[in-house]
């Protein structure tokens, strides 16, 4: 017990060591894998604790929400579906392990990538080339964001590049899963029979305290430096950020009303986007609404009927992850797009041309 709390101390001071040196961290060499990067070497920095230094999960316990006693209402949960199994993965324990691997009740793998430095969490399919296989935390960095390698073949990941920058695998794209990030409170409301990713991780950490310090708050952190900055949003801003052929828009809270949940209906790199959400209920998402027959949708928001959020023209009533699950296409799936929630310095510096919806 003494060393596992000794480790736990050592690791804090090191974030706070980071932390106070963000000019003097280190670049990295050719060390990780083999062959090239695909991004700039030079930008690809060690971020101190080592490969495996910040431990994966891969054997994670889930609890019935009225089981978890460890989480605020406006906590913030990672929200992944399944025919009706519904599972979350909470920041707090999130911010201290940043991957989760998972075998879903669908039979697939999830990688749940999270990097506390963007607040960026994706979805990743944990089956490459048809094996399963699951990723660890390399502990590199390439512009603040998670470098995740994969233990199958020690191929190197950029979470934010959605592909592999290094070893056998380089170049190839990463298939994800939708994933919602919303507070614990709408979890509750939405889904009561969700189950929570525990504290029972096999590791000795305190998940009720954050970190990272004055990290999320404080605008002028950034404990590693970027390639690309932009003004036009505060740093830490969470935004939506929707991906379709390599350019990228955002979405901020202030589109939505404080205490209801909108839509909005755009058009984004020739698709035709349904975006909704709400600030109260804190989350964001976004889906196609041209349906594979060549249907194309009209939206108006629903209030106080979660996890259904909207109603098209044609009588069907969806849910938070798109889905009719009332109307004529009750069963269907709006088509998906990437889109996930981060800070607003990491899309934009990952996105020189990003777009803020107005």
């Amino acid at each position: 017990m003494m060393n596992n709390l000794l480790k736990t101390g050592l690791f804090f001071i090191l974030l706070l060591t980071l932390a106070c040196s963000k000019d003097e961290s280190p670049t990295i060499g050719g060390n990780a894998g083999s062959g090239d990067w695909l991004i700039p070497e030079n930008e690809v920095r060690d971020g101190g604790p080592g490969k495996d230094g910040i431990p994966a999960i891969s054997n994670p316990n889930f609890s019935s929400i009225a089981q978890i006693d460890f989480l605020d209402t406006d906590d913030l949960v990672i929200a992944v579906k399944m025919g009706e199994s519904v599972k979350a993965y909470p920041h707090p324990i999130l911010d201290w392990h940043e991957i989760v691997n998972d075998d879903l009740a669908s039979g697939d793998r999830l990688s749940l990538t999270y990097c506390p430095l963007t607040g960026t969490a994706i979805g990743w399919d944990g089956t490459l080339n048809g094996n399963k296989t699951t990723f660890g935390v390399s502990g590199l960095l390439y512009n603040s964001n998670l470098i995740p390698f994969d233990r199958a073949t020690d191929s190197y990941w950029s979470q934010m590049s959605h592909k592999c920058v290094k070893g056998e695998l380089v170049g190839t794209e990463i298939n994800t899963f939708q994933v919602i990030e919303m507070n614990f409170n709408t979890l509750r409301e939405a889904y009561p029979n969700a189950q929570v990713l525990n504290t029972n991780t096999g590791f000795n950490r305190n998940y009720e305290r954050y970190p990272y310090g004055d990290y999320i708050t404080n605008n002028s952190s950034l404990i590693f430096p970027v390639s690309n900055t932009d003004s036009r949003v505060p740093n830490k801003e969470r935004v939506l950020g929707v991906v379709v052929n390599e350019e990228a828009i955002t979405y901020r809270f202030s589109s939505f009303a404080v205490n209801e949940i909108n839509t909005i209906q755009n058009q984004f790199q020739g698709k035709d986007l349904v975006v909704v959400g709400s600030q109260s209920k804190n989350f964001i998402v976004a889906f196609e609404n041209s349906l594979p027959d060549g249907t194309t949708l009209d939206f108006q928001p629903i209030q106080g009927a979660l996890p259904i959020v909207m109603e098209d023209n044609e009588g069907n009533r969806w849910d938070v992850f798109g889905e009719a699950v009332e109307g004529p296409r009750k069963g269907t799936k709006l088509p998906e797009v990437l889109n996930y929630i981060g800070y607003w310095f990491s899309w934009a510096t990952f996105n020189e041309n990003l777009e803020i919806y107005e």
